[in-house]
């Protein structure tokens, strides 16, 4: 890879509106990954600021075995990979299955290798390719006109899943952890539209304007996109060190500082939100050790309290080292899918989960990120997020909560429509 770095004086125009440029450029490309996190505070940081396209294809990954098949890639190259771990690679990882109605057609697993890429700095950005025509490339982007956030269709969502019914499946729930089947349990259900035209870039960055995440992202496979508003981040390697950051309590902000302040204090001591975030800590802490050196799994921070633009959360961070003879998919594999978006125990809750949900979850619940040519990656947790299909006119996303046995179905619901309220907004829904 050639790399070239582009400072202000360089380019006629403002670093933002390149980037909005940049954005519109790139989105010309059959494959684009955009990684955003928003100038946003976070321990470890958010994502990288990175835009990266291919006019190739996607890596040929054996999709039945497919961890197997990423880690010989990773093995045999070193370079730069975008792309997904899906939902339903908890088949391969366990002896599960998911059986649900599936309209997105995502694949399971899907990296690509770009061929050129920009990280945004604070004051410069930096160009990579592999035919060493940086000029070229400047010139493209700067006579690209920027795309501008989309406004409010007006689009019509449709609900999977009635309210009568959430409420009676959270009962079920209740009931299977009264019997020992499971402490806690994440369970989701689908807003959706069909025959509908949406442009997806500029629908992203309407959804980035609202909500503003550290783990923010665009991606477009040919005719099928997300657009992600994530805060969560699932796992990152940074050299032999492991980060895990499950988010689990969620509270509305508020409308003034005395309030929101109070709101967060009330979250933090929220007796069913500590416990759901505890339980999830341990969870992570097990999986982390299935690749972790003994002894270096740690918490390094319980019950963290963040604000974001439409919700506060409570966030823990994990850490712990990879032992020697461990790599990426080793670690990626004992912790995947993350907990904070299953429940515990993690099989008995995807099992139920398979019973209760009426919808694949596709990207939902899997992880949107980067593999660097090191070895180090990172990944979010896809939620606060919608899907799409080109092809189809297929416009999907999907929320939940964490029910415990002291969940109320009405505020487990309610709890829901926060969750989804960016995006009903964006698409002026409701």
């Amino acid at each position: 890879m050639f790399k070239t770095e582009i400072k202000q004086e360089d380019i006629p125009v403002s670093l933002e509106e390149f980037r909005l440029k940049a954005l519109a450029w790139a989105d010309t490309f059959p494959l684009v990954a955009y990684y955003n996190p928003n100038s946003i505070p976070y321990p470890h940081d958010g994502f990288s600021h990175l835009l990266a396209v291919s006019k190739g294809d996607v890596l040929k990954l054996d999709e039945a075995h497919a961890l197997l098949s990423l880690k010989k890639e990773l093995q045999k190259k070193q370079q730069l990979l975008c792309g997904y771990l899906g939902y339903d690679l908890k088949n391969q990882i366990e002896e599960l299955q998911s059986n649900q109605r599936d309209e997105l057609g995502f694949p399971v697993l899907t990296f690509f290798a770009p061929e050129v890429y920009l990280y945004f700095n604070r004051n410069s950005i930096s160009i990579y390719n592999t035919e060493h025509n940086t000029p070229s490339i400047l010139s493209d982007i700067l006579a690209t006109s920027p795309l501008q956030p989309a406004q409010p269709q007006s689009i019509p969502m449709q609900q999977r899943v009635s309210k009568e019914k959430y409420q009676q499946q959270v009962e079920q729930v209740r009931q299977h952890i009264l019997e020992g089947d499971v402490y806690e349990l994440n369970y989701c259900m689908e807003f959706y539209a069909e025959d509908v035209k949406v442009y997806p870039l500029p629908l992203y960055l309407a959804l980035n304007e609202v909500s503003p995440t550290p783990f923010s992202g665009y991606l477009k496979l040919h005719d099928k996109y997300l657009m992600c508003a994530s805060p969560e981040r699932f796992l990152k390697k940074e050299g032999q060190r492991l980060i895990s950051q499950p988010i689990k309590g969620t509270i509305r902000r508020g409308l003034t500082p005395a309030e929101d302040k109070a709101l967060q204090h009330q979250l933090r001591h929220d007796e069913k939100e500590l416990a759901e975030n505890m339980m999830i800590v341990d969870l992570v802490r097990n999986d982390l050790s299935r690749s972790c050196a003994t002894g270096t799994v740690q918490v390094e921070e319980m019950f963290g309290i963040y604000g974001f633009r439409q919700v506060s959360q409570m966030i823990s961070t994990i850490v712990g080292d990879l032992r020697p003879e461990k790599d990426l998919v080793d670690a990626l594999t004992g912790a995947f899918p993350m907990g904070s978006m299953t429940g515990a125990p993690k099989i008995s809750a995807m099992q139920l989960i398979e019973e209760l949900e009426d919808t694949k979850r596709g990207l939902y619940a899997g992880a949107f990120g980067y593999i660097t040519a090191t070895g180090d990656c990172d990944f979010n947790v896809v939620i606060r997020s919608m899907q799409y299909n080109a092809s189809k006119n297929y416009l999907s996303f999907m929320v939940g909560s964490a029910i415990t046995y002291d969940s109320d179905p009405e505020q487990e619901y309610e709890e829901c429509l926060l969750k989804a309220k960016a995006i009903l907004q964006v698409l002026g829904s409701r």
